[in-house]
């Protein structure tokens, strides 16, 4: 046996236990999207949407401003008034808004579904806005994806209702906002796009109790768990995303984000009662099959001998 044959066997061993924590990792911040959205789903159920908007926009924030003050990380700083930052913001509001409409006034199961179509977006906004090179493969499977989204609204057909097209405006809104993250700028931490983010929840908060018209409701000891609960299960989600794609490879952790799908139709089935149709699985299925062979491949792209 080579003398050199344990290094690289332990290198190998190394890089697939990496691997095997961070899909770990990315799987436990997909459990905790899928319940910070049950939550809200509860809690707008028992609160106007504006004031659940603006109260986990607040809960949100103190926490980011919490680990930025930790990490001794600048929230005043002259780039968070640049393009990027005031474009992320624009589409934050835009996403967090619908898509908590669309959790409150449409089944979890094919909102969380719907939301699983945003790298499809984003893979084409980033060649189109940023000249990225992608080719008639991955276009090609753009247009499946967005085709099971049609599916799944069926807009054509007996039983659409205007509500769903809620979750597609904010899929393209949190697709905006992840394009506009990758041209903020570097100075500016996790944690200080995290605190921003979630002022402009508030924002949309504010700017939405205009249209929904009403006022101040009690915030019961059950809501204020629901709330409190959103706000930690999404700050744990945050977290153990940042964890599972520096732990390792992003081509190894990143299909894990479908899980969420499992994680939201669960609870959707189990908690509220839904029910998954036939044209909802095919939608379902050719959105991840298609992002997951983007996926596979940009990987194999990004390989000199593939």
């Amino acid at each position: 046996m080579p003398r050199n044959f344990h290094p690289v066997t332990s290198h190998i061993r190394t890089d697939a236990h990496a691997n095997l924590i961070g899909s770990a990792w990315m799987i436990a911040a997909m459990a905790g999207f899928a319940l910070e959205d049950a939550l809200l789903k509860s809690a707008a159920g028992l609160l106007p949407v504006w004031q659940v908007l603006v109260l986990f926009g607040l809960g949100g924030a103190l926490v980011f401003f919490g680990i930025a003050a930790m990490q001794g990380q600048r929230l005043i700083h002259p780039d968070v008034l640049s393009k990027p930052m005031l474009v992320r913001a624009l589409f934050e509001v835009l996403g967090r808004l619908f898509y908590v409409l669309a959790i409150a006034l449409t089944p979890l199961s094919s909102a969380t579904v719907i939301l699983q179509a945003t790298p499809l977006v984003v893979v084409a906004g980033a060649a189109l806005i940023f000249g990225e090179t992608v080719g008639w493969r991955r276009w090609s499977a753009i247009l499946v994806g967005l085709i099971g989204v049609v599916i799944i609204i069926q807009p054509t057909g007996d039983s659409f209702s205007a509500l769903s097209v809620l979750a597609v405006l904010g899929m393209l809104g949190f697709a905006g906002r992840d394009l506009a993250s990758r041209a903020a700028p570097a100075t500016l931490g996790t944690s200080v796009l995290g605190f921003y983010g979630f002022l402009s929840v508030m924002v949309a908060g504010g700017l939405y109790r205009f249209f929904e018209g009403s006022t101040v409701a009690p915030v019961t000891a059950e809501t204020a768990l629901h709330l409190a609960g959103a706000v930690v299960m999404g700050a744990l989600a945050y977290s153990s995303l940042m964890l599972a794609m520096r732990t390792g490879e992003v081509s190894a952790v990143t299909p894990f984000r479908y899980t969420r799908l499992l994680f939201g139709i669960g609870l959707g089935v189990l908690v509220f009662g839904e029910r998954l149709d036939q044209t909802m699985w095919l939608g379902c299925a050719l959105i991840v099959a298609s992002g997951l062979y983007i996926l596979w491949r940009g990987r194999q792209r990004s390989q000199p001998f593939s």
